[in-house]
């Protein structure tokens, strides 16, 4: 296997990127080391606050702010994990900074043909798959710039992007 990028060799993919950065989500946990006493505060009914949230919130701020686009496609179980509510509960920080969430229920057709991963897309050039641990834990992602790998991932974001609901229908969706 490549080898594993992670810390801030990641976090430079999304300073150095020029256009677009994209990414489907398709796991209904995960164990990130910086969310987990936030996460444990908020499913006990207390707020856990932003700080360690902040640093994204900044970096997507500053990024979109040159004229960058970044979005990504949640796929959600019926009902959602209790991780995917704590996704939904910090979305609208994400968008008022200027990222593009969307949601496609799991159970949605197309679903079947997505990639079975989560990866980012960096400028429809550069793949990059995340790789985790057993309990869901971020280890880094490896990178392709090979054509057939890109294509595919761009043929799936836009299927995905095509079915995938707003945070807003979502919700209204989830209401009926």
């Amino acid at each position: 296997m490549p080898e594993l990028i992670a810390g801030a060799q990641f976090e430079e993919l999304f300073r150095s990127y020029r256009y677009t950065a994209w990414r489907l989500e398709t796991r209904s946990y995960y164990g990130k080391a910086d969310e987990e006493q936030p996460f444990q505060e908020w499913l006990a009914g207390r707020d856990p606050g932003l700080d360690w949230f902040t640093p994204w919130l900044q970096m997507i701020q500053e990024e979109t702010a040159r004229g960058k686009h970044m979005a990504r496609v949640r796929l959600m179980n019926d009902p959602p994990s209790d991780y995917q509510r704590w996704e939904l509960w910090g979305t609208p920080y994400n968008l008022g900074v200027g990222e593009d969430i969307r949601y496609l229920p799991r159970n949605h057709p197309v679903v079947s043909e997505l990639p079975d991963h989560d990866f980012w897309i960096f400028d429809c050039r550069t793949v990059a798959p995340l790789h985790f641990d057993e309990e869901g834990r971020f280890l880094g992602v490896t990178l392709s710039e090979d054509p057939t790998t890109v294509l595919t991932a761009v043929q799936a974001r836009d299927a995905a992007w095509h079915h995938a609901l707003t945070y807003t229908r979502y919700l209204a969706s989830r209401a009926v």
